[in-house]
Protein backbone atom coordinates (compact mmCIF):
# COMPACT_ATOMS: atom_id res chain seq x y z
CA UNK A 1 0.00 0.00 0.00
CA UNK A 2 1.03 3.21 -0.87
CA UNK A 3 2.88 5.31 2.30
CA UNK A 4 0.45 8.24 1.43
CA UNK A 5 -2.65 6.31 1.20
CA UNK A 6 -3.55 7.48 4.31
CA UNK A 7 -2.62 11.14 3.84
CA UNK A 8 -4.41 13.87 2.00
CA UNK A 9 -2.86 15.04 -1.37
CA UNK A 10 0.50 13.87 -0.20
CA UNK A 11 0.73 16.85 2.40
CA UNK A 12 3.06 16.19 5.52
CA UNK A 13 0.62 15.99 8.41
CA UNK A 14 0.73 15.26 11.97
CA UNK A 15 -0.70 12.29 13.95
CA UNK A 16 -2.73 12.84 16.89
CA UNK A 17 -3.06 10.29 19.44
CA UNK A 18 -6.68 10.42 21.23
CA UNK A 19 -7.92 8.33 23.73
CA UNK A 20 -11.46 8.25 23.99
CA UNK A 21 -12.55 6.88 27.44
CA UNK A 22 -15.29 6.02 29.80
CA UNK A 23 -16.46 3.50 32.38
CA UNK A 24 -18.97 0.63 31.01
CA UNK A 25 -22.01 1.36 28.87
CA UNK A 26 -21.02 5.32 28.45
CA UNK A 27 -20.83 5.68 24.32
CA UNK A 28 -17.12 5.19 23.62
CA UNK A 29 -18.00 3.25 20.34
CA UNK A 30 -20.82 4.97 19.57
CA UNK A 31 -18.86 8.02 19.83
CA UNK A 32 -16.03 6.94 17.46
CA UNK A 33 -18.18 6.08 14.84
CA UNK A 34 -20.32 9.10 14.87
CA UNK A 35 -16.91 10.82 14.21
CA UNK A 36 -14.55 8.85 12.43
CA UNK A 37 -13.82 9.70 8.63
CA UNK A 38 -13.01 6.56 7.50
CA UNK A 39 -15.04 2.93 8.91
CA UNK A 40 -13.69 2.46 12.25
CA UNK A 41 -12.34 -0.52 13.38
CA UNK A 42 -14.51 -1.74 16.50
CA UNK A 43 -14.21 -4.88 18.62
CA UNK A 44 -17.79 -4.69 19.44
CA UNK A 45 -19.31 -8.47 20.62
CA UNK A 46 -22.43 -9.90 22.12
CA UNK A 47 -22.79 -9.89 25.59
CA UNK A 48 -23.59 -13.33 26.81
CA UNK A 49 -24.94 -15.24 29.97
CA UNK A 50 -21.03 -15.54 31.76
CA UNK A 51 -20.50 -11.41 31.44
CA UNK A 52 -23.79 -10.99 33.85
CA UNK A 53 -21.67 -12.13 37.08
CA UNK A 54 -19.07 -9.32 35.76
CA UNK A 55 -20.56 -6.28 34.05
CA UNK A 56 -23.25 -4.49 35.94
CA UNK A 57 -26.29 -3.90 33.60
CA UNK A 58 -27.72 -1.49 35.93
CA UNK A 59 -29.19 1.92 33.83
CA UNK A 60 -28.21 0.16 30.84
CA UNK A 61 -30.59 -2.70 30.62
CA UNK A 62 -31.38 -2.85 27.24
CA UNK A 63 -27.19 -3.11 26.22
CA UNK A 64 -26.34 -6.15 24.51
CA UNK A 65 -23.09 -5.82 23.11
CA UNK A 66 -19.67 -4.72 24.63
CA UNK A 67 -16.16 -3.77 23.47
CA UNK A 68 -13.22 -6.68 23.92
CA UNK A 69 -10.66 -5.02 22.38
CA UNK A 70 -10.69 -1.60 20.98
CA UNK A 71 -12.45 0.93 19.08
CA UNK A 72 -10.03 2.99 16.32
CA UNK A 73 -11.12 6.07 14.28
CA UNK A 74 -9.12 8.56 12.00
CA UNK A 75 -10.32 12.51 11.65
CA UNK A 76 -8.44 14.94 9.78
CA UNK A 77 -8.79 18.33 11.51
CA UNK A 78 -6.62 20.49 8.97
CA UNK A 79 -3.98 19.85 6.35
CA UNK A 80 -1.62 19.54 9.16
CA UNK A 81 -3.15 17.32 11.34
CA UNK A 82 -5.02 13.90 11.81
CA UNK A 83 -6.35 12.87 14.90
CA UNK A 84 -6.41 9.07 15.60
CA UNK A 85 -8.66 8.10 18.33
CA UNK A 86 -8.51 5.13 20.15
CA UNK A 87 -11.52 3.87 22.16
CA UNK A 88 -11.14 1.86 25.44
CA UNK A 89 -13.12 -1.20 26.92
CA UNK A 90 -15.17 0.26 29.59
CA UNK A 91 -14.45 -2.87 32.27
CA UNK A 92 -12.00 -2.84 34.76
CA UNK A 93 -10.15 -6.40 33.45
CA UNK A 94 -9.12 -4.62 30.27
CA UNK A 95 -7.55 -1.62 32.58
CA UNK A 96 -3.81 -3.12 31.72
CA UNK A 97 -4.72 -2.15 28.01
CA UNK A 98 -5.65 1.21 28.40
CA UNK A 99 -1.96 1.65 29.84
CA UNK A 100 -0.67 0.39 26.53
CA UNK A 101 -2.75 2.50 24.75
CA UNK A 102 -2.14 5.39 26.31
CA UNK A 103 1.44 5.59 25.76
CA UNK A 104 2.01 7.77 22.85
CA UNK A 105 -0.94 10.29 23.55
CA UNK A 106 -1.59 13.31 23.07
CA UNK A 107 -4.24 13.45 25.25
CA UNK A 108 -7.62 11.94 26.27
CA UNK A 109 -11.51 12.70 26.19
CA UNK A 110 -13.43 11.41 29.10
CA UNK A 111 -17.10 10.25 28.35
CA UNK A 112 -19.12 10.63 31.45
CA UNK A 113 -23.05 9.83 32.13
CA UNK A 114 -24.48 11.92 34.13
CA UNK A 115 -27.03 9.37 35.67
CA UNK A 116 -23.10 7.03 36.62
CA UNK A 117 -20.95 9.67 37.74
CA UNK A 118 -19.29 7.61 40.48
CA UNK A 119 -18.71 5.17 37.81
CA UNK A 120 -16.29 7.92 35.78
CA UNK A 121 -14.02 8.21 39.27
CA UNK A 122 -11.78 5.16 38.36
CA UNK A 123 -11.68 6.13 34.63
CA UNK A 124 -10.39 9.94 35.49
CA UNK A 125 -7.94 8.32 38.46
CA UNK A 126 -6.41 6.16 35.98
CA UNK A 127 -5.90 9.59 33.22
CA UNK A 128 -4.61 11.21 35.93
CA UNK A 129 -2.09 8.22 36.74
CA UNK A 130 -0.97 8.20 33.19
CA UNK A 131 -0.23 11.85 33.23
CA UNK A 132 -2.93 12.66 30.50
CA UNK A 133 -4.42 16.30 29.56
CA UNK A 134 -8.17 15.97 29.23
CA UNK A 135 -11.73 16.94 29.17
CA UNK A 136 -14.84 15.88 29.91
CA UNK A 137 -17.42 14.79 27.50
CA UNK A 138 -21.04 14.78 28.97
CA UNK A 139 -23.03 12.35 27.10
CA UNK A 140 -26.71 12.78 27.25
CA UNK A 141 -28.95 9.81 27.11
CA UNK A 142 -32.33 10.31 26.12
CA UNK A 143 -34.70 11.00 29.26
CA UNK A 144 -31.49 12.05 31.03
CA UNK A 145 -31.45 15.22 33.40
CA UNK A 146 -29.45 18.25 32.11
CA UNK A 147 -27.24 18.95 34.84
CA UNK A 148 -25.39 22.67 35.46
CA UNK A 149 -21.55 22.54 34.77
CA UNK A 150 -20.29 23.46 38.19
CA UNK A 151 -22.48 20.84 39.75
CA UNK A 152 -20.76 18.09 37.69
CA UNK A 153 -17.14 19.77 38.71
CA UNK A 154 -17.68 19.42 41.90
CA UNK A 155 -19.08 15.77 41.88
CA UNK A 156 -16.64 15.17 39.84
CA UNK A 157 -13.59 17.01 41.75
CA UNK A 158 -12.20 18.36 38.34
CA UNK A 159 -9.81 21.17 38.51
CA UNK A 160 -11.13 24.84 37.65
CA UNK A 161 -9.15 24.55 33.83
CA UNK A 162 -10.33 21.04 32.86
CA UNK A 163 -13.19 21.79 29.99
CA UNK A 164 -16.66 20.12 30.56
CA UNK A 165 -18.65 19.93 27.37
CA UNK A 166 -21.92 18.53 26.94
CA UNK A 167 -22.15 15.92 23.87
CA UNK A 168 -24.45 13.50 21.96
CA UNK A 169 -22.02 10.30 21.08
CA UNK A 170 -24.78 9.74 18.38
CA UNK A 171 -24.80 12.68 16.50
CA UNK A 172 -21.39 13.72 14.52
CA UNK A 173 -21.58 17.53 15.24
CA UNK A 174 -21.58 17.52 18.70
CA UNK A 175 -19.20 14.64 19.05
CA UNK A 176 -16.67 17.10 16.62
CA UNK A 177 -17.50 20.05 19.41
CA UNK A 178 -16.20 17.81 21.82
CA UNK A 179 -13.02 16.80 20.48
CA UNK A 180 -12.27 20.92 19.51
CA UNK A 181 -12.68 21.26 22.56
CA UNK A 182 -10.09 18.73 24.04
CA UNK A 183 -7.81 19.44 21.05
CA UNK A 184 -8.36 23.44 22.29
CA UNK A 185 -7.40 22.26 25.78
CA UNK A 186 -4.23 20.60 24.55
CA UNK A 187 -2.95 23.47 22.25
CA UNK A 188 -3.72 26.05 25.28
CA UNK A 189 -1.75 23.32 27.44
CA UNK A 190 1.21 23.61 25.38
CA UNK A 191 1.62 27.12 25.19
Amino acid sequence: MDEQAYVRGGATQTAVKILVVGHFAVGKTTFIGSISEIDPLSTEETMTRAGETVDDLKGVEGKTTTTVAMDFGRLTVSEQIVLYLFGTPGQQRFVQMWEDMARGALGALVLVDPERLADSFAVIDLIESYGLDYAIAVNHFDGTTQRAEQALREALDLLDDTPVVTCDARDEKSSAEALITLVGHLLNRAR
